[in-house]
């Protein structure tokens, strides 16, 4: 295990942090910097937490470290912001599902515990609970 290596991606994995650059380009996850590039060409940016699902499929049979499931929801979310983001979908089953969802990201448990008894989280999205435009009603 590399655990220096989950300390290096929380911000992706926890936050949905990304890079914009000073031209308004916004990538997901956050790169290193290319020949050329400076720091300061990147900043780091969070993508809004809720979007829509552009495409999906549903694997049959659990996902690796879920195997009592039986089918899994793999999407491609559209951000608010713009940047696809490859997720699993949790808290609805696949006749439930389809393109134009609204989704929310959440943190969840992505694996079972590793021979070092680490627990590993990260994104996955659900259907959106709540409009935000109706939250202050």
């Amino acid at each position: 295990m590399n655990i220096a290596k989950y300390w290096r991606n929380n911000g992706s994995r926890y936050r949905l942090e990304g890079q914009r650059h000073r031209d308004g380009t916004l990538r997901f996850p956050a790169q290193p910097l290319q020949p050329g590039e400076s720091a300061a060409d990147w900043q780091p940016e969070n993508l809004p937490r809720q979007g829509e699902v552009f495409s999906f499929t549903v694997q049959r049979g659990g996902a690796a470290g879920f195997d009592d499931a039986p089918w899994t929801i793999i999407a491609l979310v559209q951000t608010l912001a713009g940047p696809l983001v490859t997720a699993q979908l949790t808290d609805c089953a696949p006749d439930e599902v389809a393109i134009g969802l609204p989704v929310e990201l959440v943190v969840r448990r992505i694996g079972t515990p590793d021979p070092d008894g680490l627990l590993v989280y990260g994104y996955k999205f659900r259907p959106r609970l709540l409009d935000p435009t109706s939250a202050a009603e």
